[in-house]
């Protein structure tokens, strides 16, 4: 697998001080930006190819016809830009169902305080890894080694999918940060070993590792005992 691109994200949103919080975690994780307070300046930024975005957070307030709006943006650019709505600026069901048939990404809460803001954007930044998995990742808590460059650490797995795993540990590695993770399916003898990259990170968590190589033997262990141990 590639290793996963730098992401610009639009925050387009009237109140200042959501815009400067989710900028706040975008930038300490290492994910480019550009900032709105209008629906034309959202336009015009989505509209920039010098700056291309990858993920669109969007207040329906900024037009009149919010969820016109958010059609038009999605579609401004070279391809289809994923939006998320901050859920606070949906003012009615009519409102939900346009959302809907405008095929948004879905929403995020713009009261989020910044340690939760980058899981909740991880599946839309890394859609390749999230996409992966046919089913909710399964719990799991077993050993497992990381090192990062001279960094070597042992903790727990919390769970696990077939394009990655999410380690708790109170000392994270930062997002984006490559990974060699080290640990041993619950009835297999050998270990797996994998190549990736630190997708989000939380303190208050740990952190979640998005696979980018893996040998195709252990990659089918990993899926059969995803396959084998998800619940329906």
């Amino acid at each position: 697998m590639s290793t996963a691109a730098s992401k610009t994200i639009l925050i387009a949103h009237h109140n200042q001080a959501v815009r400067d919080r989710f900028a706040a975690a975008l930038a300490d994780a290492r994910h480019s930006f550009v900032l709105a307070d209008t629906a034309e300046g959202a336009l015009r930024e989505a509209a920039n190819r010098s700056t291309p975005v990858s993920l669109a957070l969007v207040d329906l307030g900024l037009a009149k016809d919010g969820v016109g709006f958010v059609r038009t943006l999605r579609e401004t650019g070279d391809r289809p830009v994923p939006v998320l709505i901050f859920a606070g600026t949906v003012t009615s069901a009519a409102d939900v169902r346009g959302l809907l048939a405008a095929r948004i990404a879905g929403y995020v809460n713009e009261h989020a305080a910044t340690p939760q803001i980058l899981p909740a954007l991880a599946p839309h930044l890394f859609p390749d890894s999230f996409n992966r998995r046919t089913s909710p990742r399964v719990a799991l808590g077993v050993p497992v080694s990381y090192r990062s460059g001279p960094t070597i650490a042992g903790a727990l797995t919390l769970d696990i999918g077939k394009g990655g795993l999410a380690i708790r540990t109170m000392s994270p590695l930062p997002p984006r940060t490559a990974v060699i993770v080290r640990f041993q399916l619950p009835g297999e003898s050998e270990e797996i070993e994998a190549t990736g990259r630190v997708a989000w990170s939380d303190r208050k968590v740990g952190m979640g590792v998005q696979f980018e190589r893996v040998e195709a033997a252990d990659q089918a262990a990993i899926d059969a005992f995803v396959d084998a141990n998800r619940t329906t």
